[in-house]
């Protein structure tokens, strides 16, 4: 059983979202989501696990579907939970590179290509600030 601070949260409402940090000339690749809970907010590509899933097989399926590349995962980057007030978060970032294709607008609004210092002037989900976060102080 998860907690939260209003109390215990039930194991079904426990997510596992997968996502890459992706960088291109010093920049990291980001995008604004179109849909869902946090619409509106930026996020780094990727998406929840599917059952039988490597993680990386997750994120080499979501950069797919989300970007249309074709990308090689590298190593582990951040491991964090959150919990929301409807949900549970474990929120796992890899590095990963784009090996085959240009990233291209499907499940966001826009993409961006930022440095590491502009990353505190866009709307994270609050699961995806500890990243953030390191992704600054690394720069």
């Amino acid at each position: 059983m998860l907690f939260h601070k209003d109390g215990p949260m039930a194991e079904e409402r426990h997510v596992k979202v997968i996502a890459a940090i992706i960088r291109r000339e010093g920049r990291i690749l980001i995008g604004k989501r179109k849909v869902g809970t946090f619409a509106g907010k930026w996020e780094f590509p990727g998406g929840k696990m599917e059952p039988g899933e490597t993680p990386e097989q997750c994120l080499a399926r979501e950069l797919a579907e989300e970007l249309g590349v074709e990308a090689r995962i590298g190593k582990l980057f951040l491991s964090t939970r959150h919990a929301y007030s409807h949900m549970a978060i474990e929120f796992v970032t890899y590095e990963a590179e784009i090996i085959s294709g240009e990233p291209r607008l499907r499940d966001h609004n826009e993409l961006r290509w930022v440095l590491p210092a502009e990353l505190c002037l866009y709307d994270f989900p609050e699961a995806d600030r500890p990243v953030v976060g390191k992704l600054m102080e690394r720069g």
